[in-house]
């Protein structure tokens, strides 16, 4: 069966476009440091678990607007459900860690920890994808790591929970960015959003009862600023994934260091020490570096499809 004959009727796949690619990321990133501040400053009075299934509850509202503005419910049609539940899970596993990340390290720690996701992304392409990793590229991932051990000060802090935590979430990120990839050649942005939606929300659901805390007021506003917030932003982070490769707009999340050092800052008072500031650098450098080697590599196919017979 052809990758066509899966798509949903009418389903076009978007065009690439990477400069529309990079505006949906740095948006996204934007409204990812907001939520990021609203579950740290939720974390010590609400379990992961409640805050992850209000958080697709209420991405519920910019869901309907993506599906209606991508054809209604005809845009929904899918044959993969299977891969939908299980990209559900991986995002499901990456969200509520990263909570737990935030509980535990400071905002700009706790997000530096997330820019593993592309140096897992790389390591993961040969299971997943079938690519070829060269040497360059696994020196890259192998710089990425010794980072990781910088900025978590391998004095034996390393294996506190909320390092841990954040590889973990990386990880289940890198899971989840490839199948959005694989994905988008069969399905439309609305039915990997609203899907991923669903199938989260009854994942946690049965959880739910045995880890709930009724918010106040004020919590429940925050939780539903949230809800919107991640729905918006993972709409614009899966349609990022549509229009251009992961490598082409991965070097422009980097950019959620600089809000979390500044909202850090302003919110908590936290400064990044050397150790972080020197491992963001060589995991940041070991992801651009990913990035320009990938692009390379996607060029010289795109050149090779194009010379005539």
């Amino acid at each position: 069966m052809s990758v066509q004959s899966l798509a949903p009727t009418g389903f076009v796949r978007p065009r690439e476009d990477i400069g529309k690619a990079i505006v949906y990321t740095c948006v996204s990133v934007v409204l990812g440091a907001l939520l990021n501040v609203g579950l740290k400053w939720l974390s010590d009075s609400y379990p992961a678990v409640e805050l992850t299934f209000l958080r697709c509850l209420f991405g519920f509202v910019p869901v309907l607007f993506v599906v209606r503005g991508g054809g209604g419910v005809r845009s929904l049609q899918t044959r993969r459900p299977a891969r939908h539940f299980i990209r559900a899970a991986f995002w499901c596993g990456a969200f509520i860690l990263s909570f737990l990340s935030l509980k535990f390290l400071p905002l700009a720690e706790a997000v530096s920890l997330s820019f593993l996701a592309p140096i897992f992304m790389t390591a993961l392409s040969v299971p997943m994808l079938g690519e070829r990793v060269g040497i360059h590229r696994w020196s890259a991932v192998i710089v990425g790591f010794i980072g990781v051990l910088v900025m978590a000060r391998p004095s034996g802090q390393f294996l506190q929970l909320g390092t841990v935590f954040g590889i973990g979430s990386a990880l289940c990120s890198a899971f989840g960015a490839l199948s959005v990839r694989q994905l988008s050649h069969t399905e439309t942005t609305a039915a990997i959003t609203c899907y991923m939606n669903v199938f989260a929300a009854l994942i946690l659901a049965v959880a739910l009862p045995f880890a709930w805390v009724t918010p106040t007021w004020t919590a429940a506003l925050t939780i539903f600023g949230i809800g919107l917030l991640g729905g918006t932003g993972q709409y614009l982070s899966t349609q990022s994934l549509s229009c251009a490769p992961a490598a082409a707009i991965a070097p422009f999340s980097y950019t959620q260091i600089i809000w979390a050092v500044i909202l850090g800052y302003l919110i908590w008072g936290d400064l990044p020490d050397l150790s972080l500031v020197i491992g963001v650098a060589l995991v940041i450098a070991s992801g651009i570096y990913i990035c320009i080697r990938e692009m390379h590599w996607h060029r010289v196919a795109l050149a090779r499809r194009s010379e005539p017979d």
